[in-house]
């Protein structure tokens, strides 16, 4: 790793990476702040999701009820506007790290440091790990004072779920900023890194949507990494986080390092 590097890219885009994560965590205060008031009415909120088709309770993760805060929040937010989040940070900040640098001809500067093209691609994998490290860790933070101060012992709230929920949604996005990262270490145009990796992100996202609305369709959840990524089952303990932890880590790293090595031995622009 490249340590002046990396200050310097942290520097420029920890700005942004922050107004991710402070609003990430004020998202997920509000979605606790609310629990309590709809704390009583659980059952026949159930009951009209019971009612609606099967399909769109498991697209949308709402199949895993509201008896718990953190069954709520799994279904209202990790379900859906996280994914969002974290895959927008992915496309962009991936593209921004390598592509763009290479579009606009800033990479030579870099190159021309007393440094190799394995330190300059492996410093921007972690100014790329550690946004998206950032962001959960605010957000699960957030989600740990939420309970502290809105929902005290009164309400269920497993901690350790949660925790864990966070985790495997940090995994998650770990292996798709890896792929995200891959595309735009071989890309010379930054429009079409940006282009290929949102297809791949929104694609996968599509396809694991498809696949929950429709039983006939359940096969293309297995053609993506969302397949990986259940948060009603995660809240209930019907996951088994070790397995599913690891295929992520070990994708995630397998396509930064690939994504490296290509950098590597490419031809570049310069």
């Amino acid at each position: 790793m490249n340590l002046p590097l990396y200050k310097e890219m942290m520097r420029v885009n920890l700005k942004g990476i922050m107004n991710y994560a402070f609003g990430s965590a004020f998202y997920i205060l509000f979605m606790i702040w609310l629990y309590p008031g709809i704390a009583g009415s659980t059952q026949a909120i159930d009951d009209l999701i019971k009612a609606m088709p099967e399909g769109v309770g498991k697209a949308f993760g709402l199949n895993s009820g509201f008896t718990s805060a953190e069954a709520f929040i799994s279904g209202e937010y990790y379900g859906l506007i996280l994914v969002l989040i974290l895959s927008i940070v992915c496309v962009q900040m991936s593209t921004q790290l390598m592509a763009r640098l290479v579009d606009r001809g800033s990479m030579a500067y870099l190159l021309i440091a007393p440094t190799t093209r394995r330190k300059v691609a492996t410093t921007q994998a972690l100014v790329l790990t550690t946004a998206l490290l950032l962001i959960m860790g605010v957000t699960t933070l957030a989600g740990l004072l939420g309970k502290a101060w809105f929902l005290g012992s009164e309400y269920e709230f497993n901690s350790g779920r949660f925790t864990q929920l966070n985790s495997v949604a940090f995994l998650l996005f770990f292996a798709v900023g890896g792929l995200t990262f891959l595309v735009s270490s071989v890309c010379n145009d930054e429009k079409k890194a940006l282009g290929i990796s949102g297809a791949i992100t929104f694609g996968f996202f599509t396809l694991d949507l498809l696949g929950k609305i429709s039983d006939k369709l359940e096969g293309l959840r297995y053609l993506t990494l969302f397949s990986f990524y259940q948060p009603g089952k995660i809240v209930q303990g019907n996951v088994e986080i070790i397995q599913v932890s690891s295929w992520l880590l070990l994708i995630g790293i397998l396509a930064f390092a690939i994504g490296i090595e290509l950098f590597r031995r490419r031809d570049l622009p310069l």
